[in-house]
């Protein structure tokens, strides 16, 4: 039974195929423009940590990603995940009224993610709604942006 397991593993080992490096940091441009850290937890999961600004305030948002390759394109993946966020910001800078708010909500991602062969980068492209469920009770659907990350 031991080596029937050990053979499946094995098997499993051998046909995943997991991003090309283990964490990231680098920059994330969009209408929300901060840093972006990603550490792989398994060979298709990632934990990503974001932190932007907007409207004079910040956000730090943590989510949990899938990663799948893309049939026939080598380096290249999608991915999707979910994950929550805690942020302040000051209404008086956005279209959305005065005041100051501290907000918490869940966070949605799906995107893809291009590893350059050979170099120690990564370009993602996403999209990444959330819903602010205290605080300014909003949802937003303008969380797209591209990230540029260093690998190691």
């Amino acid at each position: 039974m031991k080596k029937i397991v050990f053979i499946l593993l094995l098997i499993a080992g051998l046909t995943a195929k997991a991003q090309d490096y283990e964490q990231a940091v680098g920059l994330r441009g969009g209408l929300y423009n901060g840093i972006t850290y990603k550490k792989f937890i398994t060979a298709d999961k990632a934990i990503e940590g974001i932190l932007h600004t907007r409207w004079q305030g910040w956000e730090l948002v943590g989510l949990l990603e899938y990663h799948q390759p893309i049939v026939d394109v080598p380096d290249l993946y999608w991915f999707y995940g979910y994950g929550a966020h805690i942020g302040f910001f000051d209404a008086e800078y956005s279209p959305y009224g005065t005041g100051a708010y501290t907000v918490l909500g869940v966070d949605g991602i799906i995107g893809l993610e291009y590893n350059i062969p050979r170099a120690p980068i990564t370009i993602g492209l996403d999209w990444k709604p959330f819903i602010n469920l205290v605080g300014y009770t909003h949802v937003f659907g303008d969380g797209g942006a591209l990230s540029i990350r260093y690998t190691f």
